[in-house]
């Protein structure tokens, strides 16, 4: 069994209002088409059908304030609850609290510990390997992780030659960045397609999707509905490529931002967990701290799926 985990960063459930709430106004008939043509909204935030069931999930974990990136992250990865331990949400960057926890036991190194293969599809120009050989940054709480299993980032020339994608789906954004001008465009099925395409050679394909988290801080509406549409296009490439009698597919966030463009900041919603496969689906769970072994028993083929 073959489970993409697409992970979008800061997308809650909000409410039924277009104006305030891109989710719910965005062009997403992959989307709709696979849960009976509705999104989740806080006014119906469960939902079942044939081939997908959607739950909301709790990212506050029991933690006064708004929950946060590094922390939330970290839980999913480690199945603990970390604002917990920390005694607050924090991020967005994991510090010297975290990054310890990311370094021995996450679901990479599980997933690498059990033989299976794990690929980390996102792909990162040299400029972002420089600065962090240089200590000049830290990675994100998913990049991190997934370098201290052994798992390696994808680079311009795996982008270039479909054996990665990027943040945009379509390789547009990467022009603007030195050295890379001529790297080959793509639509957002095409990329759909790539992942498709490693999650027929991989047991665990990750995607990490963070510009979703960008624009609700922005508050940019239009961008929003932009980045939706492009987010729906790559979903519709990749379920037209699945394996409908092998593979899963496990779309969940780390908190809510993006559903409320009212505020910069995130929110107290629960997120989105959405999984999409063959029938018989058994519900995600209802925190994030529960992903973590969700995933691992999906692998291991003990869910009823």
């Amino acid at each position: 069994m073959g489970l993409l985990f697409l992970f979008l960063d800061g997308v809650g459930i909000g409410e039924e209002d277009p104006e305030r709430n891109p989710l719910v106004a965005a062009p997403m008939p992959t989307l709709r088409e696979v849960l009976g043509g509705r999104v989740p909204t806080r006014r119906s935030p469960h939902i079942r059908t044939d081939i997908a069931v959607a739950r909301p999930t709790d990212a506050r974990l029991g933690i006064p304030g708004l929950p946060q990136s590094a922390t939330g992250q970290a839980t999913i990865l480690t199945g603990r609850n970390v604002p917990a331990l920390l005694g607050e949400h924090y991020g967005p960057r994991p510090d010297a609290r975290i990054r310890p926890l990311l370094e021995r036991d996450t679901l990479f190194h599980a997933c690498v510990r059990a033989g299976r293969s794990v690929a980390f599809a996102n792909a990162y120009p040299r400029r972002y390997f420089d600065a962090v050989n240089r200590g000049q940054r830290i990675p994100g709480v998913m990049a991190y992780a997934a370098r201290a299993a052994g798992i390696p980032l994808r680079t311009g020339e795996d982008l270039a030659e479909g054996r990665a994608i990027s943040v945009d789906f379509t390789n547009e954004g990467w022009r603007d960045i030195p050295g890379y001008e001529h790297m080959p465009l793509r639509t957002p099925e095409e990329s759909g397609r790539v992942v498709a395409h490693l999650l027929r050679e991989h047991d665990l394909v990750f995607v990490e999707e963070w510009a979703t988290d960008l624009v609700g801080h922005r508050q940019d509406r239009e961008m929003a509905l932009r980045l939706l549409h492009a987010l729906d296009r790559f979903l519709r490439g990749v379920l037209e490529h699945l394996d409908w009698q092998r593979d899963l597919v496990l779309i969940t966030s780390d908190h809510g931002n993006m559903e409320d463009l009212t505020s910069r900041r995130h929110t107290l919603n629960p997120v989105p967990t959405i999984v999409i496969g063959r029938r018989g689906l058994p519900p995600p769970p209802g925190g994030l701290d529960g992903l973590r072994g969700w995933v691992e028993a999906v692998l291991r083929g003990k869910t009823g799926v």
